[in-house]
């Protein structure tokens, strides 16, 4: 990979705080324009991780390089080129739209015309032209999502940070944020995004997932799905919720999970149908047991369940 592709690059990143690790040794690369996912349990470092990268927190150990500044070196000099959205709405309630706006122009500096004009450009491409003189803290969850879009990207940032930027937002809002999200891809923006959603995950170019402060899979949606190491099984019986007690804790199953009044179960190498719809029979529940094509979902219970002894020894 050309070095001038790669937009972040991080080595050996570590975050203690106190005994806790919370993030371990991580190593990423993130290219110009890629919409990275970040995906991984709560606790798993995801929120830290993007804050030593965004400069706002020191790394223990590590190194850091973000748009060719290195971090945290040049921190100040990459604010000015990074955009930052959390989850928490973080504009002032009691200011207006057009006043939230105002001033974050004022804080990047832009000339009076220019930050007049990319706010009326915002205003209509996040439909809040009509709100301009509504306070922020009355909008709807939606409308503050793209309030704090146009915040982050007003000064065009070549680098946009989003911390599960959708967990406050209805579904119709979620698909709006993305087809939003991907403009600014198409536009040249490179975007690193945490998220809980494994339809989100779906729509990134490349995903890390975390676990325990480390990257325990890295890829496109499709390698990894490629990568996955067991096999999908369906099964459809009377008593889903029976199956999966029968088969909880059994050899060989990494995962279940009802779907409706299906049971998806993941199983290791080795492991068939008809040793499922064997173990079934023994418990006593007729099934129709096959295989299925795995999903994210799988990917993501593969990559967080592993707890290889080498963890405890590093």
């Amino acid at each position: 990979m050309n070095s001038a592709e790669t937009v972040i690059r991080a080595r050996g990143l570590t975050k203690r705080f106190g005994d806790f690790t919370a993030v371990d040794s991580l190593d990423l690369d993130v290219r110009r324009a890629e919409v990275f996912g970040f995906l991984g349990p709560n606790g798993s470092g995801k929120s830290t991780t993007i804050r030593m990268l965004c400069g706002l927190l020191s790394p223990s150990a590590g190194e850091i390089e973000v748009l060719g500044c290195r971090i945290p070196q040049d921190a100040e000099a990459l604010k000015r080129r990074i955009g930052y959205m959390t989850q928490k709405f973080s504009l002032y309630d009691d200011l207006s739209v057009g006043e939230n706006l105002d001033f974050l122009a004022a804080v990047h500096g832009l000339p009076r015309r220019e930050a007049r004009q990319r706010i009326d450009e915002l205003l209509a491409l996040y439909r809040l032209d009509d709100r301009r003189r509504q306070l922020a803290g009355t909008l709807s969850g939606g409308q503050k999502q793209r309030l704090a879009l146009a915040g982050a990207v007003l000064h065009k940032p070549d680098l946009l940070f989003l911390d599960e930027p959708t967990s406050a937002v209805d579904p119709q809002s979620r698909r709006d944020f993305w087809d939003s999200l991907f403009e600014l891809a198409d536009a040249g923006t490179t975007l690193l995004v945490s998220t809980h959603y494994m339809d989100e995950a779906e729509r990134c170019t490349r995903l890390g997932i975390l676990d325990e402060g480390r990257l325990a899979a890295d890829g496109s949606p499709e390698e990894l799905l490629a990568q996955l190491p067991g096999t999908s099984l369906l099964v459809e019986c009377e008593q889903p919720r029976q199956a999966q007690r029968a088969l909880q804790g059994g050899e060989g199953i990494l995962a279940l999970a009802q779907i409706g009044a299906s049971l998806r179960v993941l199983v290791e190498e080795g492991q068939s149908a008809e040793d499922i719809r064997t173990r079934l029979h023994e418990a006593g529940i007729d099934a129709e047991v096959g295989e299925t094509a795995p999903n994210l979902e799988d990917v993501f219970v593969t990559a967080t369940r592993r707890q290889p002894a080498d963890r405890e020894e590093t």
